[in-house]
């Protein structure tokens, strides 16, 4: 039994100063290296700091509406509803959103409303929505702002994220990064 005590108390106290430690410290080391220095991507606007790769709430008609959560925006649970589908409750729901978009939005066809307005992503943080889902609302944000909808229209377009090295992905807009260009729109 000695013989099998000694070496496991051995390996116990080498994994103990290796993942308490030295692992921890090289985790460390590396995200110093990383854009923030480990504490993600931020950007800063009066005054306040946000995180840009988490997305935000932004519901009223003045802004461009983030999509919806599962996780109601907190970057401690991230997660899905994990309904299919084809699950009545997910479709229900799926259809509020879609009664409550087109409430806010009356110039609008069903048909023309984009699927990532209306359901959450897979972690319920995804800062983005599609350019597609960006121009369905600039009506309903020119009339509230008394803006023309042709700056909204320049402002969608600068904010535009092309796809990785031009080839993975599809374009997309930051939620966040597009409605603080909208509060300093002049």
């Amino acid at each position: 039994m000695k013989k099998n005590i000694i070496p496991a108390i051995r390996l116990t106290l080498v994994c103990l100063v290796f993942f308490c430690g030295i692992y921890i410290l090289a985790v460390w080391a590396v995200a110093q290296l990383a854009p923030g220095n480990g504490k993600g991507f931020t950007i800063s606007d009066n005054g306040k700091t946000y995180h840009v790769n988490v997305a935000q709430s932004f519901t009223q008609d003045n802004y461009f509406w983030s999509r919806p959560s599962a996780v109601d925006y907190d970057a401690a649970g991230s997660g899905g509803s994990n309904l299919g589908p084809t699950n009545p409750d997910y479709l229900k729901e799926v259809e509020e959103r879609i009664q409550h978009f087109l409430k806010h939005n009356p110039d609008i066809d069903k048909a023309d409303i984009p699927s990532d307005i209306v359901t959450a992503s897979g972690s319920g943080l995804d800062p983005h929505i599609s350019v597609q889902a960006a121009r369905i609302q600039i009506k309903r944000i020119a009339k509230v702002r008394n803006i023309e909808e042709e700056r909204l229209n320049e402002l969608v377009e600068k904010n535009i994220e092309k796809p990785l090295f031009g080839l993975f992905g599809t374009e997309k807009i930051n939620v966040l990064k597009l409605n603080i260009a909208l509060n300093n729109l002049k």
